[in-house]
């Protein structure tokens, strides 16, 4: 029964997938035709996230451009900041199908991924699938939990599929996952190792609200109660369009000369470990989805710079430190120091 309803849901998955693919042509004539109706429903979902996660229109706008890029996104902050609200917000506004996990210390792998349960009336072992089995996965607190079931995450996110005893099964297209996390100083958290933190393609912190927020939020209705009042903007095959459209934003060879410059400085260091080439090519496609994002159709210096902190600064290393820490101060990254140092043209 469960391998039915698995197989009927990738038919239906695939189905989608097939059809928007076919509808997107992902030829350059085609993709200019829907540009102009995705860049509206994207500029509506931002402008609605906008109202419920306030005064982060920045990281908002990221978070959206790892998702249209295909990635995953790491949201890390001290706790009560917004990063539930945000993943969820996205969640609803993207209309995928959802599963939130709370991560705990306790919790086992199977918890996740499902297990093999024996069914004693067909005397066989059938495979339940676990909230992993879903197009957006919010793994809340996902440094509550221990290394191992951490590691159950990676062939999921990087494979889009789960193993287990021997048998594959193949997760919902597109399939993301949106992870919370707490910082290291705080108790009960375990680090993400660098080969996870590797799988996110963007690494986000939203930090403290203005005053003026703040105000409106003591004044407002509670975040979670609007959110519940939004429709979804998008549905999985505009998704997949606009995952399409990101593919074909030009990036002129100038521009990746300026992409390459950076590179080689993060490589250029004893301080920390250079990007690998899986990390260069999270880059430019986190340059040409904030491009697709932001209104055009090539990618600009500018728009490397607006991704090149949040994609590489947990691959080089960085761990992020509260601003409470460092005296309310915010500390000049390792990425903001390489864009600093490496000019755009020579």
């Amino acid at each position: 029964m469960i391998h039915a309803a698995i197989d009927r849901t990738q038919t239906s998955v695939s189905q989608s997938v097939s059809s928007a693919v076919n509808d997107s042509a992902p030829d350059a004539a085609h993709g200019a035709a829907n540009y102009p109706r995705n860049q509206q429903k994207i500029a509506q979902l931002m402008m609605q996230l906008n109202q419920i996660v306030l005064d982060k229109p920045q990281a908002i706008k990221l978070a959206l451009s790892g998702i249209l890029a295909g990635g995953h996104l790491l949201l890390q902050d001290l706790p009560g900041m917004g990063k539930t609200t945000l993943a969820q917000g996205l969640a609803q506004l993207l209309g995928l199908s959802f599963s939130r996990v709370q991560f705990t210390n306790d919790m086992l792998p199977a918890d996740i991924l499902g297990m093999s349960i024996y069914d004693q009336s067909k005397q066989q072992f059938e495979f339940r699938p676990g909230p992993i089995f879903t197009q957006l996965l919010l793994a809340d607190e996902i440094n509550r939990s221990s290394p191992k079931t951490q590691s159950a995450l990676l062939e999921a996110m990087e494979e889009r599929q789960v193993t287990q005893d021997g048998q594959t099964y193949p997760l919902p297209q597109p399939f993301f996952v949106i992870a919370t996390q707490n910082p290291l100083q705080q108790a009960g958290v375990y680090p993400l190792p660098e080969s996870q933190l590797d799988r996110f393609l963007l690494c986000l912190s939203l930090g403290y609200p203005s005053p003026a927020a703040e105000r409106e939020l003591l004044k407002g209705q509670d975040r979670r109660e609007l959110l519940k009042e939004l429709p979804a903007v998008l549905d999985t095959q505009a998704v997949l369009l606009a995952q399409q459209g990101v593919k074909q934003v030009y990036v002129a060879d100038v521009v990746l000369d300026y992409l390459q410059r950076l590179v080689a400085k993060t490589r250029a260091s004893s301080e920390y470990h250079g990007l690998s080439p899986r990390g260069v090519l999270s880059l430019q496609r986190a340059a040409q989805a904030y491009a697709y994002v932001s209104g055009h159709m090539e990618v600009t210096p500018e728009d490397i710079q607006a991704v090149f902190a949040a994609v590489t600064d947990h691959r080089l290393g960085q761990r992020f430190v509260p601003a409470h820490v460092t005296g309310g101060q915010a500390m000049q990254t390792i990425a903001q120091r390489i864009l600093a140092e490496a000019p755009v043209i020579v």
